[in-house]
């Protein structure tokens, strides 16, 4: 079976939304390519005095709601069409969760992991000043993504604000908090997770106490979302990262893996555990499954050996639109990368408005907003999950693609 990308998915996403909202063709195939595409050469000296040159780009979706938003990811399989799937699943979130920002995804086909820490400022300034006339705190406001983190904000930032001639906080999200950035950033995606995950197992008469929870993917959204669900009193019986993944049918504290990881580079061969492959951790015997690795990882060909009651999207697009309707078919309850994994975007948003005010929040207020605004968005979802009698990632996306759609057609083309 010819393996789908993530742009045929989240066009065929695209076309089964318009189709269940009756949309306007016209409006349909408006939104199925982005507003603005960059394509880039990003050129520097590397360390041996050589110079480098890698292809990099920001693909900008639609803005009709607000600026755009979206991370920057560096990664050496880095695609044109992968970047503008995940814009498109970027406007939809934002839409879905009420943020006033439109979708935007970008980055640079590179291998962070044989580069110097002194490479990756050169790379990510030289990158933001080939795209800085299509940046700003009004008109496009990148965030951390694969591959990148705070450090590379505060890069970012301070590039943006070099060339304007004055600082600039609110021109980037995710930054270390010493330079503008939000209390809950770091753990926002894995909290937004978690609480989307405590209230579907409360719709699903599911005790949190002991639930066995497999989680595919351990880094920052894995990783923290293993903890929060620990702290909450399930049991962490796999988890897993590129090199492969482990399990105990007793559980695992999620802080000792993660300083296993540390030291070793990999969770496996972790104590007291079994070595297991990534496949395998996806068919584990749980209540609760956790995708917060790479797309594609549900499929057709594995679906009928799922065995979670609940599925939390961590990854963007993890699961096909097959399997989507298998899962959906059996009764599982799939909670959609554009709601589950939210959270990092809507504490994205909280920081811009920190920015713009000068203002900084303590922590238990921007967790406090989170979780309102999730748990609202989640029950949104749900309503009409049930009214449409549909999959509850079909319900996001009329949600999202809908809203988006009103916004075009009230405000209308110009010129």
């Amino acid at each position: 079976m010819v393996q789908q990308t993530a742009l045929t998915i989240a066009l065929e996403q695209l076309r089964l939304a318009a189709e269940k909202l009756e949309l306007d063709a016209g409006i349909h195939e408006l939104l199925k390519k982005p507003k603005r595409t960059l394509i880039v050469s990003v050129t520097i000296k590397m360390d041996d005095c050589s110079i480098g040159v890698f292809n990099g780009c920001r693909v900008q979706h639609w803005d009709v709601r607000g600026p755009f938003k979206g991370g920057i990811r560096y990664h050496p399989d880095l695609t044109i069409d992968d970047v503008a799937a995940l814009a498109m699943w970027m406007t939809w979130k934002c839409a879905i969760v009420d943020l006033p920002y439109g979708g935007a995804k970008g980055g640079i086909a590179c291998d962070p992991k044989k580069m110097s820490q002194e490479e990756l400022e050169r790379l990510t300034r030289r990158y933001v000043s080939l795209i800085f006339d299509y940046l700003g705190p009004h008109r496009d406001i990148p965030a951390p993504d694969v591959y990148t983190n705070e450090q590379t904000m505060a890069w970012v930032m301070d590039t943006y604000s070099q060339l304007k001639g004055y600082s600039v906080p609110e021109s980037v999200t995710g930054k270390p908090i010493e330079v503008g950035g939000s209390e809950g950033r770091v753990c926002a995606a894995s909290l937004g997770l978690a609480l989307c995950i405590r209230e579907a197992a409360k719709l699903l008469k599911l005790n949190l106490k002991n639930a066995k929870v497999a989680v595919q993917g351990f880094g920052n959204v894995g990783y923290n979302a293993a903890s929060i669900m620990h702290s909450l009193g399930c049991k962490i019986v796999a988890v897993s990262d590129s090199s492969g993944g482990i399990y105990c049918e007793d559980g695992i504290n999620p802080s000792d893996v993660q300083a296993h990881k540390k030291k070793t580079g990999s969770v496996i061969n972790y104590k007291n555990c079994r070595n297991i492959t990534n496949e395998e951790l996806l068919q584990t015997e749980c209540d609760i499954l956790i995708p917060a690795a790479l797309q594609n990882q549900i499929t057709g060909d594995n679906v009928d050996k799922i065995r979670a009651k609940i599925v939390a999207e961590g990854a963007n697009g993890p699961t096909t639109p097959e399997a989507d309707k298998a899962l959906h078919e059996k009764g599982v309850c799939l909670i959609p990368d554009i709601l589950a994994n939210s959270g990092g975007v809507i504490v994205s948003y909280f920081e811009w408005v920190q920015n713009l005010t000068r203002e900084h929040w303590p922590l238990a207020e921007v967790n406090a907003k989170l979780e309102n605004k999730i748990v609202k968005a989640f029950y949104e979802v749900q309503k009409l999950s049930r009214k449409e009698e549909s999959d509850m990632r079909t319900a996001a996306l009329m949600l999202g693609v809908g809203r988006v759609a009103q916004a075009i057609k009230t405000l209308g083309l110009w010129p």
